[in-house]
């Protein structure tokens, strides 16, 4: 029973850390389709790389455009290898 708790709690720090994918969809759309505030690139066009490279890049302030504060604002919290690994679930 311990063992089952201690992967529930360990299960669930991860997850708190993970992106959440719905935070994205009110600007970018539930598939990521849309031109956020019809200013951005469409994500679901880019390549991974292109979407990490550019997730890190609002993170460190090295990248972006018109919403260069707002998506910095947005990717602060979360890890380079966080990231990384959203940027794997989107785009080509």
């Amino acid at each position: 029973m311990k063992k089952i708790a201690l992967m529930l709690f360990v299960s669930s720090i991860a997850l708190m850390g993970a992106v959440e994918p719905k935070a994205c969809a009110a600007c970018h759309g539930a598939n990521f389709e849309k031109a956020a505030l019809g200013k951005s690139k469409i994500v679901s066009d880019l390549a991974h790389e292109e979407i990490a490279t550019a997730l890190k890049g609002y993170k460190d302030g090295t990248y972006g455009g018109a919403m260069k504060a707002v998506m910095k604002g947005q990717v602060a919290k979360y890890s380079n290898a966080e990231l990384e690994t959203f940027a794997q679930t989107i785009g080509k």
